[in-house]
C-alpha cells in the first residue's frame, strides 16, 4: 500500500533526533495562527447581552409492544445548514446581510420547554436526545449538506476524499490559496480542477456510546448528500443513499454523552461548522417518589429534582473567531504551508461561544442548579471557576459526574480543568446570594495547555455570566440530598475498582516536526492506515501505559470502552525518546535514519518505562475517580489507564463487539485527530 504521508528525508530525520538528544524531546508548541485583516475584534463584542439558549429535546416516534409499552424510539435527524444569531446585537459588523452567521447543524422534530412541538427545528449546537436506559433508539442520520464546505479542506492530510483525488505526497505544491482552495475550478495552481470542498462527507459518532461498530460512526463510515460512501459505511436497516440508520442499545450507565461529526480528516471543520449536540441517558422514572436517594436511585432523584431546561442546564463551551461580517473564521494558511497548505496544528478562537451564543447570560434564582458541562472546543483547555463579582471570590460547587457517568464520591471544588471531549456534571448553590449579583464563569487555562499563553481576561478568560434575580424562567431547586456513594459500579473500597490485569500495552504520543512546527501528531508513531496493533479480546482488561513525548497535553479518547485512571508519573522524556527511537532503528531493523511515521506494515517495539520514571506515581484525584472515555495526558508524564471491554457493571456488551469495521482511539484535539493522531483497533473474540 502506498503511504499518503509525505516523507521528510533522511537528513531532516537525523536533524530531529539530534535535537531531541541535545535538548528536549518535546515538539515545539504551535502558536495560535496569525489573525489576518478583516477579523472581528473580540473586545468590541458586547458581553452578556445574549441570553443563554436552552436547546429543545428531540421528539421520537415510539414503537410499542402489544401492551403499549415502549420498546424502541425512532428518530429522523438531518444534517443541514442555516443562519443563526450567534453574535449579540450591538456587535459592530461590516457587510453582514442579517447580523447572523452561517452554520451547520442537526435538524429534527423537537419539543420546546413550554410544550410546543416543532416538526423541523435546527440549531447549533443542536437539540438534545433524552434517552432512557433500557429503551433502544434507532436514528436515521441524513446528510442534506448539498453545498461546499465553507472552511478550507486540506487534501494533503489523510481524509475522506469522496472524489478520490490525489492526497498527501501525491499532491505536490504549489497549492492554491484559500479561498477558493481546491474547489474544482481549473487554475494555474490547480490545473486538474481537483475538488476537495464538495461534496461534504459526514458521519455522526455518539461519543461514549456502547454500540456495535456498525453504528459507531467511525471516521471511514461517512456518506455524502449525493450517495458516495466511505469504506466502512454501514446502516442497520435500508435507507436512502445519503443516510445511515444507527442503533443505540442504551444499556450503559446514565451519563452525559454527546454526538458530533467524525468524518476522516474533516472532524475539525465539520464540528467547527456546528455539527454537535447532547445525548443525555437517564434511568427509567422511579415507580414512587425518591426523597432520600441511594447509590441506585440517585439518577432518578436528580431527574425529578432538577428538570431539564429549568434547573438542569446544559452548557456547551466552544471557542470561535469571526470575520468582521460575522461569519466564522478558521485558519486558511498552514503553519508549514509547503507541506500542508491549510492544516494548522491547533485552533484557538479569540471569542467564547456557549450553546451557540457568544458570551451569554443566564438569569438564576436563589437555589441549586445542575450544570451539564461539555468541552466542545477544537484544542482549547479550560480551567473554570464561578467568581462572585460582588465579593471577587469563587463559589464552591460539587462535582458529581464526569465522562462515563457518576463519580465514585461527590467532590467539593472551586475550579475544574477539562479538555476537548470531556464532560463534567456539577451542582452549584446560588442560595443566599443577593439579587442583582453577577457571577462570571472564568477561564484561566493556558493555550496550548499546560505551557502556553495565559488567556486574555477580557476575552477568552470569560465564558458566560449568571445573574441572580428574584424570579426567573429557570428557577433553582431546593437543596438536594447527595449520598456518599454515587455510582453502583464503583462501590469498591479503593480506586481503581478494576483489579490489575496481566496484559499491558506501552504506547507513545509523538509529534513530527516540520520547518515551522508540527506537521502531524501521532499515536505510537504509527499512521492511521498502518497495521492494526491494538487487538484486545472481548471481556478482558488491559493497562495502557502511555508516554507523552510532545510539548502538549493531549485528551486521549477511546471508542466503545470506558476506562479508569490508574496513575500519572513523571518520566525522563528526553532519554526515553532517544532510546525508543533507537530500539526501532536497531532491534526493529528500520535503520539508523528511521523516524516516525513508521512504515505501514511496522508495529513498534515496546520500551519498558521503569528505568526512566521520576518521582512517585500520582493516583487518580477524586474528580477523576470514575469511568472516563477521555483522559488528559500531560507532557513528560506516563499515564496509565485500566480499560475493560465489558459494560461498566461487569456484564458482557449486549452485542458482539468483534463484528463490524472496528473502533478507534485518538486525541480529542480534533486538529490532531484529523492529521494522524488516531488509530483503529479491533476487538477479538
Amino acid at each position: 500500500m502506498k503511504s499518503h504521508i509525505k516523507t521528510l528525508g533522511a537528513t531532516f530525520a537525523t536533524l530531529v533526533i539530534m535535537l531531541s538528544l541535545a535538548g528536549s524531546a518535546f515538539a515545539a508548541l504551535p502558536a495560535s495562527p496569525p489573525v489576518p485583516m478583516g477579523i472581528l475584534d473580540p473586545t468590541t463584542i458586547p458581553k452578556y447581552v445574549n441570553q443563554l439558549v436552552i436547546p429543545p429535546v428531540y421528539v421520537p416516534t415510539n414503537v410499542t409492544d402489544g401492551s403499549g409499552h415502549v420498546i424502541r424510539q425512532d428518530y429522523h435527524i438531518n444534517m443541514t445548514y442555516f443562519r443563526q444569531p450567534i453574535l449579540p446585537s450591538g456587535t459592530p459588523l461590516v457587510g453582514s446581510p442579517d447580523g447572523k452567521t452561517l452554520v451547520w447543524g442537526y435538524q429534527g422534530k423537537v419539543e420546546l420547554l413550554d410544550g410546543t412541538i416543532i416538526d423541523s427545528f435546527a440549531h447549533s449546537p443542536s437539540s438534545t436526545f433524552e434517552a432512557i436506559r433500557g429503551i433502544p433508539i434507532n436514528v436515521t442520520w441524513t446528510n442534506n449538506i448539498d453545498t461546499p464546505q465553507f472552511l478550507p479542506v486540506d487534501p494533503t492530510i489523510h481524509w475522506a476524499n469522496p472524489n478520490d483525488m490525489p492526497m498527501g505526497m501525491d499532491l505536490e505544491p504549489p497549492y492554491p490559496l484559500f479561498p477558493p482552495g481546491f474547489d474544482g475550478t481549473v487554475t494555474d495552481l490547480n490545473p486538474e480542477g481537483y475538488n476537495a470542498q464538495a461534496p461534504v462527507p459526514l458521519v455522526t459518532h455518539l461519543h461514549e456510546g456502547e454500540v456495535q461498530s456498525y453504528s459507531d460512526g467511525g471516521p471511514e463510515a461517512w456518506f455524502t448528500y449525493n450517495g458516495i460512501h466511505g469504506s466502512d459505511y454501514s446502516t442497520v436497516s435500508p435507507t436512502t443513499a445519503n443516510s445511515a440508520v444507527y442503533y443505540y442499545p442504551n444499556l450503559q450507565q446514565p451519563s452525559t454523552l454527546w454526538y458530533h461529526d467524525h468524518a476522516l480528516g474533516m472532524t475539525r471543520l465539520n464540528v467547527m461548522s456546528g455539527l454537535a449536540g447532547y445525548y443525555l441517558l437517564r434511568e427509567p422514572p422511579a415507580g414512587t417518589s425518591v426523597t432520600t436517594p441511594t447509590v441506585n436511585t440517585f439518577d432518578q432523584y436528580l431527574t425529578t429534582r432538577f428538570p431539564y431546561g429549568i434547573s438542569e442546564i446544559r452548557i456547551a463551551i466552544q471557542d470561535r473567531t469571526f470575520y468582521t461580517n460575522g461569519e466564522l473564521w478558521f485558519p486558511t494558511a498552514g503553519q508549514n504551508p509547503d507541506i500542508h497548505p491549510y492544516w494548522f496544528p491547533e485552533f484557538f478562537g479569540n471569542t467564547i461561544m456557549v450553546n451557540g451564543r457568544v458570551w451569554p447570560n443566564l438569569d438564576v434564582t436563589n437555589g441549586w442548579y445542575r450544570l451539564r458541562l461539555l468541552e466542545g472546543s477544537n484544542a482549547r483547555f479550560y480551567t473554570l471557576s464561578f467568581i462572585n463579582q460582588a465579593t471577587k471570590t469563587p463559589i464552591p460547587f460539587i462535582q458529581i459526574g464526569a465522562d462515563g457517568g457518576y463519580l465514585m464520591h461527590p467532590v467539593l471544588r472551586t475550579s475544574l480543568t477539562f479538555a476537548p471531549g470531556e464532560r463534567a456534571d456539577v451542582l452549584i448553590d446560588f442560595s443566599g446570594i443577593p439579587n442583582g449579583t453577577r457571577i462570571i464563569l472564568k477561564n484561566t487555562a493556558k493555550a496550548p495547555f499546560p505551557m502556553g499563553d495565559s488567556p486574555n481576561g477580557n476575552t477568552v478568560g470569560q465564558i458566560m455570566q449568571f445573574t441572580v434575580v428574584a424570579s426567573s424562567a429557570t428557577p433553582g431547586a431546593t437543596a438536594p440530598v447527595i449520598p456518599a456513594m454515587l455510582n453502583p459500579t464503583l462501590t469498591g473500597a479503593t480506586f481503581p475498582t478494576l483489579p490489575a490485569p496481566s496484559t499491558q500495552r506501552i504506547l507513545t504520543l509523538w509529534e513530527v516536526e516540520g520547518p515551522n512546527g508540527p506537521i502531524m501528531a501521532m499515536l505510537n508513531g504509527q499512521p492511521w492506515d498502518g497495521a492494526i496493533s491494538e487487538l484486545p479480546h472481548n471481556g478482558t482488561t488491559e493497562d495502557w501505559i502511555v508516554i507523552d513525548l510532545t510539548g502538549d497535553a493531549h485528551p486521549i479518547h477511546t471508542h466503545l470502552a470506558t476506562f479508569q485512571l490508574v496513575s500519572r508519573q513523571k518520566i525522563n522524556a528526553v532519554k526515553y525518546s532517544a532510546d525508543w527511537i533507537a530500539l526501532q532503528q536497531v532491534q526493529g531493523g528500520l535503520g539508523p535514519n528511521a523516524m516516525p511515521p513508521w512504515p505501514l506494515n511496522y508495529i513498534p517495539l515496546e520500551l519498558a518505562v521503569g528505568p526512566y520514571l521520576q518521582g512517585n506515581p500520582k493516583p487518580a484525584p477524586p474528580e477523576e475517580q470514575g469511568w472516563q472515555d477521555t483522559v488528559q495526558m500531560f507532557p513528560g508524564e506516563v499515564t496509565i489507564i485500566r480499560i475493560r471491554w465489558m459494560q461498566q457493571d461487569g456484564t458482557p456488551y449486549p452485542f458482539d463487539p468483534t463484528q463490524g469495521p472496528g473502533y478507534v482511539w485518538h486525541c480529542h484535539i480534533v486538529d490532531h485527530e484529523d492529521n494522524e493522531m488516531m488509530r483503529p483497533y479491533q476487538v477479538q473474540p
